[in-house]
């Protein structure tokens, strides 16, 4: 004779090694840094000395478009972007500077933006070590800043940021290109 019914404790230990599993595998956590340089974003680094002789480092991610249409769609408008992709981007000083003519005290930073048709907002927010944009919280800014974004005629595939000794930080990606001064 053939039993369909599962002992009550077996079945409840069951379901929850199954429940146990699945959300081990939703949950979305960065992956090891050897395992970086293969991801589909690669990881990239700029550095520079800027006026007033601080030194200025960005880590991030670059996506790449893709054939999608990037701002005010897969970058929505109106919402705080991690400003490449995995981990949030980190904006790190060794002294302190002025940024768009407002004081950022030297620290590393999660460096995000909220993209918009005319003026973006750069945020530079005290919890750098964090992933993507899913915990940023607005309270734990240091400083925002506005920067306005120019279309360019030549579209960029891949996200990319750059710094040069002069203090100017460009992000581009697309045809939309955005600078903001640091001195």
């Amino acid at each position: 004779m053939f039993c369909t019914r599962t002992p009550p404790v077996r079945f409840s230990v069951l379901l929850l090694l199954a429940l146990g599993f699945q959300l081990t595998a939703c949950s979305e956590q960065a992956p090891q840094t050897e395992e970086r340089a293969a991801r589909p974003s690669p990881p990239a680094v700029v550095t520079t000395t800027v006026p007033g002789g601080a030194r200025l480092t960005i880590r991030y991610s670059r996506p790449s478009a893709k054939d999608r249409k990037v701002f005010g769609g897969l970058v929505p408008y109106g919402q705080v972007w991690r400003t490449g992709a995995n981990e949030a981007t980190t904006f790190a000083v060794d002294k302190p500077v002025l940024v768009q003519g407002q004081p950022l005290p030297a620290g590393q930073y999660a460096l995000f933006t909220i993209p918009a048709e005319k003026e973006w907002t750069i945020i530079f927010n005290n919890t750098a070590s964090q992933w993507g944009a899913y915990e940023y919280q607005a309270a734990q800014d240091t400083l925002r800043v506005p920067a306005r974004p120019v279309v360019v005629p030549e579209s960029r595939e891949q996200f990319t940021i750059s710094a040069d000794s002069t203090g100017q930080v460009t992000l581009a990606w697309e045809k939309t290109q955005v600078t903001f001064a640091v001195k």
